[in-house]
């Protein structure tokens, strides 16, 4: 059964039309790129999934309950959220902050059990960032703070992750372990939903892409299905060549 369906949303801020009709589901297993240009409506398209935005026709569900019936903390424990970014107010430690990933499960005023401390240590060693886990919140890098509200979506244990371009800040090696990780999620049967403006990353991680352009949704398929040079054009309003290597594709600008 789809665990995250989205039927005909659509969604407004005044008179502009931010997300057109837009359907989609989202199955256990599925490691989906959400691309598009900037404006295409790849943040409200999450929190409409989210339930953190109310759209103006349509409808979210999980398992075929309707999200707008449900209590937060329910879907909380169904889905878990990486923003693009956080500004910290408390200097609590790392793996404090990671912790409160247990709060829908857990609840509030409860220790946390054994249990709840070795997913806090996983997820930190799984995102290589376990030598942080007393450093105070609030004296990391942008990119470390990133790794941190990954973990904490991990240790959430949702069957449902959604990232808001996820690799904002990153650098090279923790951009290509955190792919990795959400491979393997996906493996195990967590539905991932990451959105991005890098299209290789779709190429070399996702098994699935969907495209929005101008709030609608154009594509939604297999990466190298999908993603070619006409689509970057369309997207991005650049000429590049394609490249196409033993199964991999890569993207140059033409000259």
């Amino acid at each position: 059964m789809n665990r995250l369906q989205a039927r005909q949303l659509s969604y407004r801020i005044g008179d502009r039309l931010i997300l057109d009709n837009v359907s989609l589901d989202i199955a256990g297993g599925d490691n989906i790129a959400l691309l598009g240009a900037n404006g295409a409506g790849k943040s409200t398209l999450i929190k409409l999934l989210l339930g953190l935005l109310t759209p103006h026709s349509g409808d979210v569900s999980i398992d075929g309950q309707p999200m707008r019936a449900m209590k937060r903390r329910a879907v909380s424990r169904q889905i878990a959220y990486v923003p693009q970014s956080h500004v910290p107010s408390f200097p609590f430690s790392v793996a404090h902050i990671v912790g409160q990933g247990r709060l829908p499960t857990v609840g509030l005023g409860q220790a946390p059990s054994r249990e709840d401390q070795a997913y806090v240590q996983q997820a930190l060693t799984d995102l290589g960032i376990h030598h942080l886990s007393e450093r105070p919140y609030t004296e990391l890098s942008g990119g470390e703070r990133q790794l941190v509200l990954i973990a904490r979506a991990m240790v959430q244990r949702a069957s449902v992750v959604l990232l808001d371009e996820p690799v904002t800040g990153l650098d090279y090696g923790h951009q290509l372990r955190l792919l990795a990780l959400l491979k393997r999620l996906a493996a195990q049967g967590i539905s991932i939903l990451s959105s991005s403006h890098r299209p290789e990353h779709a190429l070399a991680s996702a098994n699935r892409v969907v495209v929005l352009h101008d709030g609608r949704l154009i594509a939604d398929g297999a990466p190298h299905d999908v993603i070619d040079r006409a689509l970057m054009a369309r997207l991005y309003h650049v000429a590049v060549e394609q490249i196409d290597i033993g199964g991999h594709r890569f993207f140059m600008p033409a000259e």
